[in-house]
This record gives C-alpha cells, structure tokens and sequence, in this order.
C-alpha cells in the first residue's frame, strides 16, 4: 500500500474565526464521522488539524491507498470537501519516522 496526505483548509475562514453555521457543523459532523470510520478500518493513519483559528489553520489526513486514483476517491469522499465547506491537496506521502 502506498501512503498519501490531504491537506485541508476552510472555504470560509469564518467557519474557524467566528464559528460555523448550522450547515457547516452539521457537515463537519459528517466529515469527523467519516474520518473517523475510515481510521478503524484501518485506511486512514492519522488525522488532525492545528488548534488556532486564524487563516493560517489547517488540518491533515494521512492514509494509505492502493493507487492515486483510490487516493483521490478517498480524499473526495470526505463530506466536507465533496459539499464544499474545506478544499483540499492531495500529495503522495510516506512517514519515514514515527515513535512507538
């Protein structure tokens, strides 16, 4: 299996200054829920975003897929970025040092 990284930021930095919508949590809800089930699945490896709320937030998904493509259709199926509150990059990755 080959690893990626898709790298996230709000479409709407109010979202993270101010607060989201009632439609933005309620996706971000769906889009947590879903990482979450991809990571006991044992598809995603780590996920997290950076705990300020400024336009320089963002958040990571590292996981593994078999190709790009699947990786692509991975990072697409995210609800956040499939209904458009987060745009995302995807980039091929691999961890080359991580503690026990």
């Amino acid at each position: 299996m080959n690893q990626y990284l898709y790298f996230l930021k709000p479409t709407r930095l109010g979202m993270v200054v101010e607060g989201p919508t009632p439609v933005e949590a309620e996706i971000v809800s769906r889009h947590f829920a879903h990482l979450e089930a991809l990571t006991e699945k044992g598809v995603m490896i780590l996920v997290g975003r950076t705990q300020n709320s400024d336009e320089s937030t963002f958040g990571i998904a590292i996981f593994e897929a078999e190709d790009d493509s699947t990786a692509r259709a991975i990072m697409e199926s995210d609800p956040a970025i499939r209904e458009g509150v987060m745009k995302a990059e995807l980039y091929p990755y691999k961890i080359a040092l991580m503690r026990k």
